[in-house]
């Protein structure tokens, strides 16, 4: 059986990276070129980890896990918010006085969407997915992510 982490310890790793990369973003000077520029890297993060867990992992959770449908939604409803809070900072420079205000709504979502997800999503997609398979996806979403030059 492999070391590697399987699909949900890929998605924690994500989640990781993207609580790092938001709390960069918030302790860079406000208006400045290097919050653009954070919020330009969380974006491609952000857009890429849920599609990823949008294509690999919530299919099988709906199917498998028992309430596994509420839980899709309630997680594809937080990537839409998400979504859209990107879509609008990114039509805004970061000196906007609209800036700051939308990136906060941001990072809530981003931080309340993360929790739930590792409070109860992952640990029910644990219990109804066996192990191998959770590998198997594992490796997959690595092979995809290096054959497209993804990091994260």
């Amino acid at each position: 059986m492999s070391r590697r982490p399987d699909i949900l310890g890929e998605f924690t790793a994500d989640h990781k990276a993207v609580t790092e990369l938001l709390d960069r973003v918030e302790a860079s000077p406000a208006g400045s070129a290097e919050r653009a520029e954070l919020v330009t890297r969380l974006t491609d993060l952000l857009f890429t980890h849920c599609a990823a867990e949008e294509e690999h992992l919530f299919p099988l959770v709906q199917h498998d896990v028992p309430d596994g449908g509420a839980l899709v939604f309630s997680s594809i409803h937080d990537h839409l918010a998400i979504g859209q809070y990107l879509a609008d900072l990114q039509g805004l420079g970061p000196a906007d006085p609209g800036f700051d205000a939308l990136l906060g709504g941001l990072a809530d979502t981003v931080r309340r969407h993360l929790s739930g997800e590792e409070k109860l999503l992952f640990p029910a997609a644990r219990k109804a997915l066996p192990a191998e398979a959770r590998a198997a996806l594992g490796e997959r979403l690595r092979a995809e992510r290096a054959e497209l030059g993804s990091t994260g």
